[in-house]
């Protein structure tokens, strides 16, 4: 190769390369290493080599025809996070490309498996973990027991090996993903990436180490790998050629692969100029490309705090939303410690902090938020900066935890308190964000972060859809309420403070609250008590949609305003009629 301007080297070759591997030899003084392309497009199994390939040919029949879902405002979406081995590994699925992309593709699975399920559910995105190639799982040994959420990257720019068909041909990898995508959006599913700039999977022996020592890293004060990300390094996304890096990647799967949305891992660790940069520059692409991220870090960070796009400091951003672990922590208690429940659970004391999240974190006046304290202050400015949630893959699943701290509770129990932490979700301000199989009480036998462990654990078990036929159907009816009614939308905190009004005098353990809408009102109502409740409705006639039991659109039964009894641990939805 031969130098360049400003530290470039190139060299052109004439004829078609298609299929050829390749590798870079580089001199440090005199040091050789050998490292792969860190902008590849294709690679060999285990990304140990890049591959050229011709990308026209990679793209499957009818993909230059395939169309985005519509979509407008990001208080309309509806996300569902799952990992791609997850939705078809377990024999309950009976997939025929089990675990694989396309195994995403296939109808008429049983037990309403797969995509046939998502489509039913309703949701409008697809959040896929982490589904570029990385590095913890051997894809030359497909039977070989083994298992990896995928946060240790490898290669940005190319799909992981594991989920193709053949990890030997970097072409099917590429040509598999987009079958699934164009299946997805032909579904009405729109596909977001999990994405992971803010570390790499190794740090001396990773690419851009070899190629460039030291610059696509942060250091510490000793000069060794800075570790805010708690794997070992963090990328430096604040340096030129690391913000172009990451900017160019996202383009090329936006453009290339019709990516509609990317969730970026501890977005705390990337710069807010690198952010509104990605923001930017995905607009030229589709200003409708959905960005949201983890507001915070894994540890500390010499990046400084007034640069990092923390979730406090998300109000500097362009249209993009960080998660409210804030809401997450009310709904069903803290993380951080296991035993301690939350809202759901009737533990005391959470009326405010689930009020915080209805506003989807923004300021109200009927909100007391702690005083002095940002992080569960009022830190988004606009709905569409929040994404609501109670669960996601970290930590433990929704189930779990429920169970984790109620430990006498009684299976009907567990699933009323599931139903409400959904009814939570999906009846606030903000982005709602859910996490597969919460809506058919999935379970991860107790295990917390089950990231390495094996399929035993992780794998969507499919035959508890029917066993919880009455969670599931609860879910998809809250999700058809919610898209149905655009006051559960709301698109600016000015006509959240203006239309959004809590009700007074509600007991302990009760929140209720209405939304003045431009053709009707709506009351919602949430009680975590294990006793019903008495609560003043306003005076109107009222249809209700949602109660204990049953969730959608459909005029479940009429009541008129004053007092009504809220069943323990339950939500309830009415509409002005």
């Amino acid at each position: 190769m031969k130098r360049g301007r400003q530290g470039t080297w190139a060299r052109s070759v004439e004829g078609d390369w298609a299929g050829v591997f390749y590798t870079y030899r580089v001199r440090h003084g005199e040091k050789i290493e050998e490292a792969v392309d860190p902008y590849a497009k294709a690679v060999g199994a285990n990304g140990q080599r890049g591959m050229i390939v011709n990308l026209a040919k990679s793209n499957p029949t009818g993909w230059a025809t395939d169309r985005k879902p519509k979509f407008s405002e990001p208080t309309d979406a509806v996300i569902y996070e799952l990992h791609i081995r997850d939705a078809t590994i377990h024999a309950s699925a009976g997939a025929r490309h089990k675990g694989k992309f396309i195994g995403l593709t296939e109808r008429g699975l049983r037990n309403g498996a797969g995509l046939d399920h998502l489509k039913e559910l309703g949701i409008t995105h697809l959040h896929l973990l982490p589904a570029f190639d990385y590095a913890s799982v051997d894809e030359t040994k497909p039977k070989k027991p083994q298992y990896n959420w995928g946060y240790d990257p490898q290669n940005y720019n190319v799909p992981e090996g594991s989920y193709s068909t053949n990890p030997f041909d970097g072409a099917v990898r590429i040509r598999e993903f987009k079958q699934m995508v164009r299946a997805l959006h032909r579904a009405g599913i729109r596909v977001v990436m999990d994405v992971v700039y803010n570390h790499t999977y190794r740090g001396g022996d990773s690419h851009f180490h070899k190629i460039v020592p030291g610059y696509y890293h942060r250091q510490d004060a000793q000069g060794g790998f800075s570790n805010g990300s708690g794997c070992g390094n963090e990328v430096a996304s604040d340096r030129s050629m690391v913000r172009k890096m990451m900017v160019d990647s996202l383009v090329y799967w936006a453009r290339e692969y019709h990516v509609d949305g990317f969730r970026f891992d501890l977005m705390g660790l990337h710069d807010i100029e690198t952010m509104q940069e990605i923001r930017r520059a995905l607009d030229r692409v589709d200003k409708t490309i959905l960005l949201y991220g983890e507001g915070w870090t894994g540890g500390d960070s010499p990046l400084p705090f007034k640069k990092r796009a923390m979730k406090t400091n998300v109000r500097k951003l362009d249209r993009v939303a960080a998660f409210s672990d804030t809401i997450r922590d009310g709904i069903k208690g803290t993380v951080q410690d296991h035993k301690k429940g939350g809202f759901v659970q009737g533990v005391a004391g959470f009326e405010e902090t689930i009020k915080s999240g209805v506003v989807a974190s923004v300021k109200h006046p009927q909100v007391k938020y702690p005083k002095g304290d940002d992080w569960r202050g009022p830190w988004a400015d606009e709905p569409w900066r929040c994404v609501t949630y109670n669960s996601c893959h970290d930590n433990h699943a929704l189930w779990d935890k429920l169970a984790l701290t109620t430990k006498r509770a009684s299976e009907p129990l567990l699933i009323k308190m599931n139903k409400l932490a959904a009814a939570i979700v999906l009846t606030s301000q903000g982005i709602s964000f859910l996490h597969a199989g919460e809506e058919f009480a999935r379970e991860k036998k107790g295990v917390e972060n089950s990231y390495n462990k094996p399929d035993s654990i992780n794998a969507i078990d499919w035959r508890r859809k029917k066993r919880f036929a009455d969670l599931f159907s609860y879910y998809r009816g809250l999700i058809a309420l919610r898209k149905s009614i655009p006051e559960f939308r709301l698109s600016s905190a000015e006509d959240i403070r203006r239309r959004l009004v809590f009700l007074p005098n509600t007991p302990p353990g009760v929140i209720a609250f209405s939304i003045a809408g431009a053709e009707r009102n709506v009351v919602v109502a949430y009680n975590s008590n294990r006793r019903a409740a008495s609560l003043m409705l306003p005076r109107a006639r009222w249809g209700v949609v949602v109660d204990e039991s049953v969730a959608g659109t459909r005029i479940l039964r009429r009541v008129d305003g004053g007092t009504i009894s809220l069943p323990p641990v339950s939500a309830f939805v009415a509409i002005a009629c």
